[in-house]
């Protein structure tokens, strides 16, 4: 019997890297669950387990080049890995926004899709038919006021997208991304807003059913299941009440 193929998930301790990792799974991938919180990914993979499926966890800090490189050691081939990890913090002008939110932005979200892309390239490439997937965002694709530290940063992973798809084109390895509009996770507008549950709820005030991670999962799920000489360069998803990032319908 066939050993099942390796996908590995970054970010997967929440939100949309875990709805991801549970339909991987699914999907009849052994997915390998990495992410700064131990605890998190553990029950995570144990549930995935007891589910019938394939699951580990390894804590890994997407920003510490030295911890990845390590973590890479262990594949000699992949099939897949879900670049998820990352984040926005703050919703301040440009004028005083605060350095330090725009700098760890770019880590998490460009260094870290960038850390773990590299280390992982050559088993990506070894397995003879290889998948990158780089969650970006819509905030990639056009800005909004207020968000200009995130969108920089997922302007850029966006950017690292295309670029690598250029650059390795003849090999067995494709690169999707698939940019997300809004969507409503357990999380992701509470870190913004360093905890302030009344600022994160009125993210979604009055929008008529955003994006919840199951809805981006089964997006990602759908592209990489794909027969593997189809590349879905670029998938935008977004609520049908949302059709732009500053054109959002609400009922009040």
């Amino acid at each position: 019997m066939a050993a099942s193929p390796i996908a590995v998930i970054t970010g997967a301790s929440s939100g949309i890297g875990a709805a991801t990792a549970r339909q991987l799974a699914a999907a009849g991938f052994r997915v390998v669950l990495t992410a700064r919180r131990k605890d998190r990914i553990e029950a995570l993979a144990a549930e995935i387990t007891e589910a019938g499926h394939e699951a580990t966890a390894y804590a890994l800090d997407v920003t510490d080049r030295a911890a990845v490189d390590e973590f890479a050691t262990a594949f000699r081939t992949l099939a897949v890995l879900v670049n998820n990890a990352g984040g926005a913090l703050g919703a301040d002008p440009v004028a005083t926004g605060d350095p330090a939110d725009w700098r760890q932005m770019y880590e998490t979200n460009v260094i870290g899709t960038l850390n773990v892309t590299q280390a992982l390239l050559p088993a990506l490439t070894a397995g003879g038919n290889g998948t990158i997937v780089i969650l970006s965002s819509t905030a990639g694709l056009s800005t909004y006021e207020g968000g200009g530290g995130y969108v920089a940063a997922k302007h850029g992973e966006h950017v690292l997208a295309e670029t690598l798809r250029l650059e390795i084109v003849g090999t067995p390895v494709r690169v999707i991304e698939v940019a997300p509009g809004m969507v409503k996770t357990e999380e992701f507008a509470t870190t913004r807003f360093r905890g302030d549950a009344e600022k994160a709820a009125k993210v979604y005030a009055g929008v008529d059913a955003p994006l919840t991670a199951d809805d981006v999962a089964d997006t990602i799920t759908w592209a990489i299941t794909r027969p593997s000489h189809v590349n879905i360069d670029l998938l935008v998803v977004r609520p049908r009440a949302q059709a732009s990032n500053s054109k959002v319908h609400r009922t009040a």
